[in-house]
């Protein structure tokens, strides 16, 4: 018995079945008939033919059945210990599933000091190795029975291996289960033949290779190298391909600074030639300022097994994450293009570095838009460049104050998916599965690419003077191309002459300035682009006939006013509506409401998409705008506008998330898309675009300067002293004017319902593109005064300078006073009241690009006037005056005097007591007026 005893120290062996097959085997030996036909066999098995029994073969036998196959239930009475670890079994592969990812060999310099979890321990669950060879109950994907050894190392292999999944967050259990079957089914093994391995360390080699051969051929130079994160290049080449194969035709790709000169070259196919001339510092362009070549987009074509997929990098500064959202609204601009509800067809991948996502709070609130009705995309792939180090900030205690980087993805129960960067069939696995969930359930996933930065934060630092311990490990690290090529080395896929040639060929190609990527097709042609041609090098003075005839004002009125039938309008909204009939008919003079819907409805009967957004906009902030309408019974909404006609385009009215920022940069890249497209985002007060300035300053007001990069979009800024506050006044004009140069946008401030009408049309009508900027009313939307008739709504057009409208004879006309915005109808009101005729009152409705020649042409009358007033309702160290008064003077006569009325320079925009605020503004009225 000494052998069969010494079998069963193996710890494989150990357990509760050790007695009960000694026993059997005994048994066996003493007589064979003794025992069932199947242990029979085993024992044969295992005896090999020898009298007596050997022990090697016995031992060996038993590591490998009972390890990998489940031994058959032995027959007779379950006891109740059994039952209890049986029931310690399951509680084990719960802990794995939903922890395991804390024991996981995730990173690659072997640095993380990992908590020790007790649950995933056997002994937490009243469980040994001795318990190895014992069958349980197992609701892993596989065999429903089998070896607490098998169950274990399977546990192992999918939850603690190179990847490490992230899924108990998520309430759906339908995604939980399909993610767990999807990790069980494959061990976190990708199925790969072996050209698949040898593309993958061709896709290692490039990463590598361009690195290297920029860091030799400009050392000193800023390139922000993705050496440590290597794997990322494949990673991309397998996520497009496996896209293309899934009916994906667009993908719409966003990054910062990192990796992305490598992205450009060895994923999108950028010339080498070309990168290599920007490096030499060769101006390729002749008109605006231009970008670093980190910041430049790209667009090409790129052939799967589905057949091609268009790729778009968009452009992006150096403020980190504000791409993310630009590039949902250009994927949703798409997706609206191709009419894909599913969206299936195109694909937001949003790649971020680490403390970056976890630091930035545009992250949140992407991800807070990322499932609504207005700005979900249909998932996005977001892939974290995890190097554990954000400039020089390494130390989990100072980066954030949660356990991952990646945990505000939690917020949306979103997948996140932890890989090495360094076990590149690892991170092959990982694209698969972030893909297959995207394209199966339509939400966002998150891969965390767990890598380093082998250099400092650009290639002149020193990253040893704050990362020593990191550096020295980095220093001694072997490459992912080095460690994949000796994986293949040693299982026979390649040899070593063959590793050299791929890396001599790249290297050729790099040499010869050629296109390095095997999948990019040029010369195609797709039916669902948009050409720009037609908006390039416009000027604002380009004409467009926005006027109608008032058939059509008719017709569309009656759609515009026409409830369903048994619809409970609120009561307040229906008279609103009422009056709007009267105004369609001409009865009455149209208000701001009516004019604005009415320019709606003539842009969708022309084929122009109307896209609006922003907080309370369907109502409007100020009651106003109506453009959805609520049965006041069942909640249902109907919106006269996307019932205009069959044939009209698309009309979008969003009540958007409580953001602005991210809100703000989502509708710039639908614009930014969609030429054909009145793209508009009202704040809700002006006050508060502030909280969106990243996205005016970096990408609307200097995207066409920087990139090229035109946009017609519209920002509606409610604007006006009214004595609500400092927070509730100013849309900080001046901040706009001071960002204008270059006929880079339009600054314009209406003041008549016709100006918003023949405005709106013109912004789409005229065929340039640039964005608009509207100091929008609050008192006017139902000023007495601020209405306009029927003629000017019909036969107008928008006039950047509007001239006296009083019957005042302009030889009598002592002084003009300059002005814009709503502070124009308390100087008319005070002026008719004190009966004055020696003022002239002009109002300018576009301050930028300034109308000289609009303004010259109105003060034509009053050639003989030599007091002349700037009069505004913002303190003197905000508004128009510091921008504009270089442009009044230009228009002015000779021996002119130019004096300025409004609130005193202030750091705050307005003053927060109305009794002081009715009595700054009664002042400047007065001292403007004279």
């Amino acid at each position: 018995m000494s052998g069969i005893a010494e079998l069963f120290k193996e710890s494989y062996l150990n357990g509760g079945t050790a007695a009960y097959i000694e026993e059997l085997y005994e048994q066996f030996l003493e007589d064979p008939n003794s025992v069932s036909d199947n242990w029979q066999a085993i024992f044969r098995e295992m005896r090999q033919g020898a009298v007596d029994y050997a022990h090697e073969p016995v031992k060996a036998y038993f590591r490998e059945a009972w390890r990998r196959q489940p031994v058959a239930v032995v027959r007779g009475e379950i006891n109740a210990e059994h039952e209890t670890k049986q029931d310690s079994v399951l509680r084990l592969i719960n802990a794995y599933r939903s922890r395991g990812h804390q024991h996981a060999n995730l990173d690659p310099l072997g640095l993380w000091k990992q908590e020790q979890v007790p649950d995933l321990s056997l002994e937490y669950h009243g469980l040994s190795e001795r318990d190895f060879g014992t069958v349980f109950r197992s609701n892993l994907y596989g065999p429903t029975e089998r070896t607490l050894g098998d169950i274990y190392q399977h546990l192992i292999d999918c939850y603690c291996s190179s990847v490490g999944l992230e899924s108990s967050h998520i309430v759906n259990q339908n995604e939980k289960v399909w993610l767990r079957e999807y990790i069980e089914k494959a061990r976190c093994q990708p199925q790969m033949r072996d050209d698949s391995k040898e593309t993958l360390l061709a896709g290692l080699t490039a990463a590598e290779g361009l690195e290297r051969y920029l860091g030799t051929k400009f050392p000193g130079a800023k390139r922000f190298s993705l050496e440590g994160g290597d794997s990322f290049v494949p990673m991309m080449h397998e996520m497009i391909s496996r896209a293309g194969e899934q009916g994906v035709k667009e993908i719409v790709i966003g990054m910062a600074h990192r990796g992305r000169l490598n992205v450009l070259v060895n994923v999108l196919g950028k010339k080498p030639a070309n990168l290599f001339d920007e490096f030499a510092g060769r101006h390729v362009t002749h008109t605006g300022s231009g970008d670093v070549k980190y910041h430049m987009g790209f667009s090409s074509d790129y052939e799967t097994p589905g057949g091609s997929v268009h790729l778009a990098l968009a452009f992006n500064p150096s403020h980190l994450e504000i791409v993310t959202p630009v590039i949902e609204g250009s994927v949703r601009a798409r997706q609206n293009r191709r009419n894909d509800e599913t969206r299936l067809q195109v694909l937001p991948i949003a790649i971020h570095g680490d403390s970056a996502f976890i630091g930035q709070g545009v992250v949140m609130e992407t991800f807070n838009m990322s499932q609504t009705r207005g700005y979900n995309t249909g998932g996005t792939v977001h892939i974290v460049i995890n190097n554990q180090v954000g400039f020089t900030t390494s130390k989990q205690e100072d980066v954030r104050s949660t356990v991952y980087c990646t945990d505000i993805a939690k917020m949306v129960q979103a997948p996140v998916l932890h890989v090495n960067a360094d076990d590149a069939e690892a991170v092959m696995f990982t694209t698969q599965l972030a893909l297959d969930y995207r394209m199966k359930f339509q939400k966002d996933v998150v891969i965390d690419l767990v890598c380093y930065r082998r250099w400092g934060h650009n290639e002149a630092d020193e990253p040893t003077a704050t990362q020593p311990v990191m550096y020295k490990v980095i220093k001694a690290r072997p490459t992912a191309r080095q460690l994949y090529a000796e994986k293949l080395m040693k299982e026979g896929v390649l040899d070593e002459d063959k590793v050299k040639k791929i890396a001599d060929d790249y290297r050729d190609k790099l040499d010869a300035g050629e296109q390095v990527v095997p999948h990019i097709v040029t010369g195609l042609k797709h039916p669902f682009s948009t050409d720009w041609t037609p908006y390039m090098g416009q000027k604002w003075t380009a004409a467009a006939d926005t006027s109608i005839d008032e058939e059509r004002v008719a017709r569309l009125g009656e759609v515009l006013t026409t409830v369903p039938e048994g619809f409970t309008m609120q009561s307040r909204v229906a008279k609103i509506i009422e009056d709007r009939r009267k105004m369609f008919k001409g009865e009455v003079d149209f208000d701001w409401g009516c004019a604005e819907t009415l320019a709606y409805a003539t842009l969708l009967e022309e084929g122009f998409r109307v896209r609006i957004s922003g907080q309370d906009c369907g109502r409007g902030t100020f009651f106003h705008r109506h453009a959805v309408w609520h049965e006041q019974h069942t909640g249902e909404t109907y919106i006269p506008l996307k019932n205009i006609s069959k044939d009209q385009a698309h009309f979008n009215v969003i009540d958007s998330v409580l953001s602005e920022e991210a809100v703000l940069a989502f509708e710039y890249g639908y614009a930014t898309t969609e030429p054909r497209a009145l793209v508009i985002w009202e704040a809700q007060f002006g006050d508060f675009a502030n909280g969106a300035q990243v996205v005016i300053d970096q990408f609307i007001s200097s995207g066409e300067q920087k990139w090229g990069r035109l946009c017609g979009m519209t920002l509606l800024l409610p604007h006006g002293y009214e004595g609500q506050g400092p927070e509730h006044s100013s849309a900080r004009l001046e901040r706009f004017l001071q960002l204008c140069a270059e006929q880079n946008m339009q600054v314009v401030v209406p003041t008549t319902p016709a100006q918003v009408f023949h405005m709106l049309r013109r912004q789409m009508i005229r065929p340039m593109r640039r964005p608009l900027i509207v100091m929008s009313p609050k008192s006017l939307l139902r000023h007495k005064l601020a209405v306009s008739n029927m003629d000017e709504i019909v036969n107008g057009k928008f006039k950047t300078v509007i001239g006296e409208i009083d019957n005042i004879n302009p030889k009598k006309v002592k002084r003009v006073v300059l002005c814009s915005g709503k502070v124009y109808y308390d100087l008319l009101e005070q002026r008719r009241e004190d009966k004055r005729e020696d003022v002239a009152i002009i109002r300018i409705e576009q301050l930028y690009p300034f109308p000289t020649s609009g303004l010259k042409k109105v003060l034509e009358d009053y050639a003989h006037v030599k007091e002349f007033v700037w009069c505004q309702e913002e303190p003197k160290n905000q508004g128009a005056w510091y921008s504009s008064k270089h442009h009044f003077k230009e228009c002015f006569p000779a021996g002119f005097t130019l004096s300025f009325a409004g609130r005193p320079a202030s750091a705050a925009p307005a003053v927060g007591y109305a009794s002081l605020h009715d009595k700054q503004q009664k002042a400047l009225v007065a001292k403007a007026l004279g």
